[in-house]
């Protein structure tokens, strides 16, 4: 299975029966292919969709049925479609429980930078900063260190933040972070790394939980 699988895989772990769900760009909008069948999860985009599916297959696309992202999208059944007015009510309102997010870079305080990077292309925030704010649980997909091979998991954002204070796990390409109040918890790591890896790659102080996991999922 790829890293990027792997990690959509374990960020459906955290998605419970019932729950409403937004999922970013990117590996985010992979999880949905690793919902159970037996769990009801409502997919929401901003755009206006809740009940959102897996991507169209090729040739299946309905222009009228997109993500945020204009993605041509499936939906389930008894999906309902209303205006960004309206699917940003539901998003500042708290409906959300859980926002799965990119990262650019992470603070030890659950801070988050995602949006843009000084003297590159902005594209614009879009619904990142509310996603961030308002859900019940915001989860960080991202790849443990950038194209130079420099720590994402930082002490401090040196980035523009989207939001302060709002993520709580953190699923990388070789490990799972929790966030509390006294920093870094390493959870869990993905068969094939180790401990002392993490740490090398998290310039920040990291604490290893006693019942750590060795996530193996087959292919």
């Amino acid at each position: 299975m790829a890293v990027k699988e792997k990690m959509a895989k374990r960020a459906a772990e955290e998605i419970q029966n019932g729950n409403v769900v937004n999922l970013g760009f990117g590996i985010p909008q992979k999880v949905v292919n690793y919902i159970p069948k037996d769990k009801t999860v409502f997919i929401h985009a901003e755009n206006g969709v809740l009940g959102a599916g897996p991507a169209a297959e090729p040739g299946k696309e309905d222009p009228d049925v997109v993500d945020s992202g204009c993605v041509a999208i499936t939906t389930v059944p008894g999906a309902s479609f209303f205006d960004s007015a309206d699917s940003f009510a539901l998003i500042r309102s708290g409906c959300l429980d859980i926002t799965i997010l990119g990262a650019l870079e992470i603070a030890e305080n659950g801070d988050l930078a995602n949006w843009m990077v000084p003297g590159g292309k902005i594209p614009g925030m879009g619904g990142a900063m509310d996603l961030a704010k308002k859900a019940g649980k915001v989860i960080a997909v991202t790849t443990h260190t950038d194209k130079n091979g420099k720590p994402k998991l930082k002490k401090a954002c040196e980035l523009p933040l989207t939001a302060d204070k709002c993520v709580s796990l953190i699923i990388t390409d070789i490990a799972v972070i929790q966030v509390t109040e006294e920093g870094y918890l390493l959870k869990e790591l993905f068969e094939g790394h180790t401990v002392s890896e993490v740490r090398a790659k998290t310039a920040a102080e990291i604490k290893t939980a006693d019942d750590l996991r060795i996530i193996k999922y087959d292919e």
